[in-house]
């Protein structure tokens, strides 16, 4: 028997883009964010950040699916995220190192649905959903996080919001990005 292996990766990304991995010990710092400020938009920052993920699958000859990995990263996109720098303080970078955070919280949440999955001929197919699905929530929990927050005027939702994510980060702490 002969095993093939076929490796596939999704990035969102150019190759030579920098970005910085979700890390338990790093937290963003106004100098993470080097992107150009867009002056006509009512936010005093942006956080770029998303899922990437990759994959292997291991073949036999006769195109049997026997195994399969992956590899799933937060990502934070420097030259994508911005500040102003007359109006940043560290109460609105706590704000957004919380978008990042949630990015993390989603990134675990797909590590867990992949755990979830069985070996099988459809396994690509299968991944794909779960990206897909997953992106959407968290694209979701983005947004309600800045209306709930009204993007971080709204201090006592801040305070809740923080704690919510915090929860939830420590119940998929299997999952968590590595160090």
């Amino acid at each position: 028997m002969r095993i093939f292996l076929l490796f596939l990766c999704f990035v969102c990304v150019q190759n030579d883009e920098p970005v910085l991995s979700w890390n338990t010990y790093h937290k963003l710092s106004w100098k993470d964010f080097r992107g150009k400020p867009n002056m006509k938009d009512g936010a005093v920052a942006i956080t770029a950040s998303g899922i990437t993920f990759d994959f292997s699958i291991t073949k036999t000859d006769k195109d049997e699916v026997v195994s399969f990995t992956t590899k799933v990263f937060a990502h934070f996109y420097p030259e994508k995220s911005w500040y102003k720098i007359e109006r940043a303080n560290n109460y609105i970078l706590g704000h957004e190192q919380l978008h990042f955070d949630i990015t993390e919280l989603f990134a675990r949440k797909f590590r867990y649905r992949i755990s979830q999955l069985k070996i099988s001929n459809s396994i690509w197919i299968e991944l794909k959903i779960i990206h897909n699905a997953i992106n959407l929530e968290l694209s979701l929990m983005q947004n309600k996080y800045d209306n709930e927050t009204d993007y971080s005027r709204n201090s006592e939702s801040q305070i809740k919001w923080k704690a919510f994510v915090g929860a939830e980060l420590d119940t998929l702490f299997k999952y968590k990005s590595v160090d």
